[in-house]
């Protein structure tokens, strides 16, 4: 059962890594935080293995890796309480050079957001994902998922409007 476990989650971990630290990233806006939410996710769905429905899996890591990107969140916010913030460091040329402005524009104007409508925006637009797995997902209802999306839109729009 083991072997099934590791072979299992395995072979999630090569097909979905990428993708669930690209949405931790965009949540926390902080790359190493989004790897270590996300390894933490996959070692906790390793220790849970078989789940009831082995097709959850994928639900299952999304899911635990937005309640773990909240508690990153959370923290970083309880340590900001005690300790006088600090400028983020800028970007690095070459980092800078492959992001692009556009990119870091709209990262920009997403991370502006407050941090249900960023997690439905990235839900719905970047995952693609409807909104009742929306609504299941972070525990609300599919109207509010909808209304979260076309008033982050709109917020998100006139951000960019500004920049430009």
């Amino acid at each position: 059962m083991a072997e099934d476990a590791r072979i299992a989650v395995s072979n999630l971990y090569h097909r979905h890594w990428a993708g669930l630290v690209r949405l931790a990233v965009l949540v926390t806006d902080d790359r190493q935080a989004a790897e270590d939410v996300v390894q933490e996710a996959f070692m906790q769905l390793y220790q849970r293995w078989p789940l009831r429905e082995s097709e959850a899996a994928v639900g299952y890591l999304r899911t635990t890796v937005l309640n773990r990107c909240r508690s990153v969140l959370r923290r970083r916010r309880v340590a900001r309480l005690y300790t006088p913030p600090h400028a983020a460091p800028g970007a690095s040329a070459e980092s800078a050079a492959v992001l692009g402005e556009e990119r870091s524009q709209v990262q920009a104007a997403l991370q502006s957001l407050p941090a249900r409508t960023r997690e439905v925006l990235v839900l719905r637009y970047y995952l693609d994902l409807p909104f009742e797995e929306i609504a299941q997902l972070l525990g609300i209802r599919t109207s509010s998922a909808r209304a979260t999306a076309s008033r982050g839109l709109t917020a998100l729009t006139d951000k960019l409007k500004e920049v430009r």
